[in-house]
């Protein structure tokens, strides 16, 4: 049997899709699985044959994708009941309740005609060893800029952790990462790898941390799949439904009247969901899931 999988274009949903993948491919036992999607999202599935989903080659890759016993997305999209039309298979139906992990679980349980366990996300990279307590700082967000907090903020937290800091980023948010770098105390023992990462080395060296500090992000999912403590700094965001999954986190939001807007930019211009969190909310936070990782004057 030759199933595609198709699985999300983002990479924290493809992460919350990974135990559901996983739960699929182990029940049909296919002889063969190809992944059909983003760049991101099939990294996290490396040991699988991949085509690269790209805008400007679907209608190439519509009529070359090779011949299958069945597809199986976890999208929505226009192309993707193509794809299931011209191959036959399923594409995810509307959302359910619950966090979306479960959704996803519940979608494989319906092709499956099964009511099983649920698979926890799972992502095969080792998790990076660490000699000291490390903390990582995830500044970006790639849905767009109003779901980023501000440098400087992070920058505050950093300095009162009693931890070794890495940064973190994807390519096109060097700048931010580096003024969070430049707003460092002297004392503060750092790396910056902002845009210096595969998606590989991306999962090992989040999931070795004591506490990640970010938005709401792709490496936020990654870092709870592997049981790391998260606190998420979350503004126009609803996180209802993903929220970090199986693992101590705390959320630090100011709930506006606004929020959650779900748009990529503050479409009032004030940005105020994020504006008015400040670094003593993270650390506040932090106090109360990771207390050992705050300076003593902290």
């Amino acid at each position: 049997m030759h199933l595609i999988i198709e699985p999300p274009t983002w990479l924290g949903d493809a992460t919350m899709a990974s135990g559901a993948i996983k739960k699929l491919i182990n029940e049909l036992k296919p002889s063969k699985v190809t992944l059909f999607g983003s760049i991101t999202s099939t990294a996290l599935f490396p040991e699988y044959e991949a085509i690269i989903d790209k805008r400007n080659n679907r209608l190439k890759n519509f009529f070359k994708m090779p011949k299958a016993d069945m597809f199986v997305s976890f999208r929505r999209s226009f192309y993707s009941k193509l794809l299931r039309l011209k191959i036959g298979g399923y594409t995810l139906v509307k959302s359910g309740n619950g966090h979306l992990s479960k959704q996803y679980n519940e979608y494989v349980d319906s092709i499956l005609k099964k009511e099983l366990a649920e698979v926890k996300p799972t992502l095969p990279f080792e998790a990076k060893i660490y000699k000291k307590p490390t903390v990582g700082i995830n500044p970006g967000a790639a849905f767009g800029a109003a779901k980023r907090w501000y440098p400087q903020e992070f920058a505050k937290v950093a300095n009162s952790l009693n931890a070794n800091i890495i940064i973190f980023g994807g390519p096109g948010e060097e700048l931010m990462a580096k003024e969070i770098e430049d707003n460092l105390d002297n004392s503060v023992e750092y790396v910056n790898l902002c845009g210096k990462l595969s998606i590989k080395e991306l999962c090992e060296y989040l999931g070795g941390l004591d506490l990640l500090v970010t938005n709401d992000s792709g490496p936020m999912h990654i870092a709870a799949s592997y049981g790391v403590k998260v606190v998420a700094v979350i503004g126009p965001t609803s996180y209802k439904h993903t929220y970090p999954y199986n693992t101590e986190y705390k959320i630090v939001t100011k709930n506006l009247y606004c929020a959650p807007c779900q748009k990529r930019v503050c479409p009032i211009k004030t940005h105020e969901c994020m504006k008015e969190i400040k670094a003593k909310d993270v650390l506040n936070a932090i106090e109360e899931l990771e207390p050992k990782l705050l300076k003593k004057e902290v």
